[in-house]
């Protein structure tokens, strides 16, 4: 049960958790771990980590955390895994209909939710329900669905719904919307001077289609027709207003990476602006276990409605799943993108 859990989600720095990692864990109770390329060498590895990690949180349903998209950003690939394909090689044949296209996308979520249960990761970090905009930064580009809302927002769809059939719950990212931002927020503080009106109108509206989604991740972005002093996860404005208000979202949200240099300020008072603007969960991902002191110490227990958006995720977690077969799957997706130039 989540009720014995901090509110944050921690890294580690390699593919087994090391003595001080297991002693950080045990102290603080985070919980989610997440993994990237540098914790993952095998299948069998990847059970190994995440059940010693839920071992020792004493929870067997703790989540464990990936982004796995396809295309760039896939932890998780060859010669172990399949090589996915980034999302906007789903819309590309366009001698297809739309909805076939959607359609292969929800069949290769499945196949990919299936190899990332099959290694006992539970949430993947998708769909990506940004909507890149021409003056935008690439960080986005290829990893998007299309440049239009309506279709970002239906392939997100049949993602979120073929992730979860198959037992991984989604996060969608990064609400309300990093597609117009001009800078990687890795990298930089992003600003967004666009009217409030056209991010309503295009930016927020996948999100907005997609409310009702278990979990959503945040931008590091200032949009500055709503809050011009701080990024949308240290911003009550747009946690309350946009987030929670105009698009609907009641889930489960969560930071991007608090080391990302988008944000300012020491570890601790990243955490605390961030629970203060109203997040539930804190991320923190490169596995410095001095950062990570700092975020746990300021992170609460989680409890009140914190509490029951994460019960409500993980509940979703022991509905029966889909049986796919794996190996034809892998054909339908390949015979699906081939015309694609």
């Amino acid at each position: 049960m989540s009720r014995d859990a901090r509110a944050f989600i921690c890294g580690c720095k390699g593919i087994s958790l090391t003595t001080d990692e297991r002693a950080f864990i045990a102290r603080h109770a985070p919980w989610g771990l997440i993994l990237f390329k540098r914790n993952v060498s095998s299948e069998n590895q990847l059970i190994e980590i995440t059940s010693e990690f839920r071992s020792v949180v004493g929870r067997a349903d703790a989540p464990v955390l990936i982004d796995q998209e396809g295309g760039r950003v896939q932890r998780m690939g060859p010669p172990h895994w399949p090589a996915y394909p980034a999302a906007i090689k789903f819309n590309q044949n366009l001698k297809s209909k739309l909805t076939e296209r959607v359609a292969l996308a929800g069949l290769a979520a499945r196949r990919m939710a299936l190899d990332l249960r099959s290694a006992g990761i539970n949430v993947d970090c998708l769909p990506v329900l940004d909507v890149p905009a021409p003056e935008g930064h690439g960080v986005i580009g290829d990893r998007a669905y299309g440049d239009d809302p309506a279709t970002v927002a239906a392939f997100g769809r049949a993602v979120a719904d073929g992730m979860m059939a198959v037992g991984v719950l989604p996060v969608m990212k990064h609400i309300p919307g990093h597609g117009r931002a001009r800078a990687d927020s890795h990298l930089e503080l992003p600003v967004v001077d666009t009217d409030r009106a056209t991010l309503e109108a295009v930016d927020f509206a996948p999100f907005r289609a997609l409310a009702d989604l278990p979990l959503a991740m945040s931008a590091h972005v200032i949009y500055s027709a709503i809050d011009a002093a701080r990024p949308a996860t240290v911003s009550p404005m747009v946690i309350g207003d946009i987030v929670r208000g105009h698009i609907g979202f009641d889930g489960l949200l969560m930071t991007d990476d608090l080391s990302m240099k988008a944000l300012s300020g020491s570890f601790a008072e990243r955490a605390e602006a961030a629970f203060a603007a109203g997040i539930d969960m804190a991320l923190h991902c490169n596995g410095d276990l001095a950062e990570a002191e700092a975020v746990a110490s300021a992170t609460p227990m989680l409890d009140g409605k914190r509490l029951e958006r994460a019960e409500k995720a993980l509940a979703l977690l022991a509905r029966p799943v889909e049986a796919i077969d794996p190996v034809d799957a892998l054909r339908r997706i390949e015979s699906g993108l081939a015309m694609v130039g």
